[in-house]
């Protein structure tokens, strides 16, 4: 066994979830953990349902990075950023603090997109990432000014229903014709965006968010639309998307298109250096979810504890957090062809994406959703041709 230590760089789901499956390989392997925030364990998935059950950052903390290095047995560098990666000599810098490693994961994740606004009230502007974005904008959010959520996507969608839970005045802005435009088709959209409009979401459709302005009289801001409506905010929520984490991927040399590029074994073009999770493009596919997570880091370990393990992801159905409309999105393969067929059952949709006669993905809503496993078995998964 190497002298060097396996270092893990991030210490969200994917970093935490492959130290602990690595350890259960490896007992007594060497493990450094850094990450450039404060390294609290917690489920990033519930930073978009937390307000409206009236959590703090503090309440959704499960254990502090002192407590995860001991229970693991690793060491945790937090608040400490990667600023360079030499691959020759299999170190990575922290400023100007060399950190070597026998082998190195690559499990930052991905950044918010920034919308190019213009105006002078920017520093209203938030995007939810972390657990310190979250408690960063809950401190500034105040209910007696709408809440502006731009992004009609996953993310903006459910931070719009947890809102609106949580007692504040939501507007809702998305330049596309329809809410979830990447996940669901046109009839299942209709049905998501009568839920929210019936929870109290005002959905605006078609414009774009392009200028944020002080109102330093009031406290408040003045957003500009595209279509030359304003809307007066306490708070603006950026939700328009994500991309995977890949400038130091690049300086360092590594293959990056739309994530850091890996194969089946996680592992990029040097075989010293795998990725892990929301950076990650393994074979053309960047899957932004938790159970593609959880797949590779099991792969993953394995591979890294000396069993060459290629992951291998099933068929990984999204669960969209808005119960207002509760929904299971399998989407089908983007190279497949067929078509949507639709029931209803008690106000409540199931649709099947079918190719001559075989389900491909599946949509299921409200109470259906408990059909999930049973469509499951039926579905390929994204790496499945």
């Amino acid at each position: 066994m190497s002298e060097r230590p396996i270092v893990i760089v991030g210490a969200g789901l994917a970093g935490y979830t492959l130290a602990r499956e690595l350890r259960k390989q490896a007992p007594e392997q060497a493990i450094v953990m850094i990450c450039s925030d404060s390294g609290r364990n917690y489920s990033k998935p519930m930073l978009s349902n937390a307000m409206g059950m009236n959590k703090t950052a503090d309440d959704l903390v499960m254990a502090t990075p002192e407590a995860m290095a001991e229970k693991l047995n690793i060491t945790i560098r937090f608040n400490s950023r990667v600023t360079r990666i030499d691959r020759h000599s299999r170190t990575l810098f922290l400023g100007e603090e060399p950190v070597m490693y026998d082998r190195l994961v690559l499990a930052w994740g991905a950044q918010p997109i920034q919308a190019p606004l213009d105006g002078d009230g920017l520093d209203a502007v938030h995007s939810i990432n972390d657990l310190d974005d979250f408690h960063h904008f809950q401190n500034h959010s105040q209910k007696e000014l709408p809440v502006v959520v731009m992004g009609g996507g996953l993310i903006g969608c459910e931070f719009a229903n947890d809102l609106v839970k949580a007692g504040y005045q939501v507007e809702l802005v998305s330049p596309g014709e329809k809410l979830l435009s990447r996940l669901l088709p046109d009839y299942i959209a209709e049905h998501l965006h009568d839920k929210l409009l019936d929870a109290g979401v005002n959905i605006r459709l078609g414009p774009l968010v392009t200028k944020v302005d002080k109102i330093e009289s009031e406290s408040c801001v003045q957003v500009h639309l595209s279509n030359g409506q304003t809307i007066r905010a306490g708070i603006v929520l950026s939700a328009i998307g994500l991309r995977p984490r890949t400038d130091l991927a690049t300086a360092a040399g590594l293959e990056v298109g739309d994530g850091i590029r890996v194969n089946r074994y996680l592992q990029t073009n040097d075989p010293h250096i795998f990725a892990l999770g929301d950076c990650a493009e393994v074979e053309g596919h960047v899957l932004l979810y938790v159970m593609p997570i959880m797949s590779g880091a099991r792969a993953l370990a394995k591979t890294l504890a000396g069993e060459p393990t290629a992951v291998n992801y099933p068929a990984m159905p999204v669960v969209v957090k808005t119960p207002a409309c509760p929904l299971v999105v399998m989407p089908p393969n983007e190279s497949a062809s067929g078509h949507w067929e639709f029931a209803q059952e008690n106000g409540d949709y199931r649709a099947l994406f079918k190719r001559h006669g075989e389900v491909k993905g599946f949509i299921l809503t409200g109470s259906l959703v408990s059909e999930r496993a049973q469509w499951i078995k039926q579905v390929p998964g994204p790496l499945d041709t």
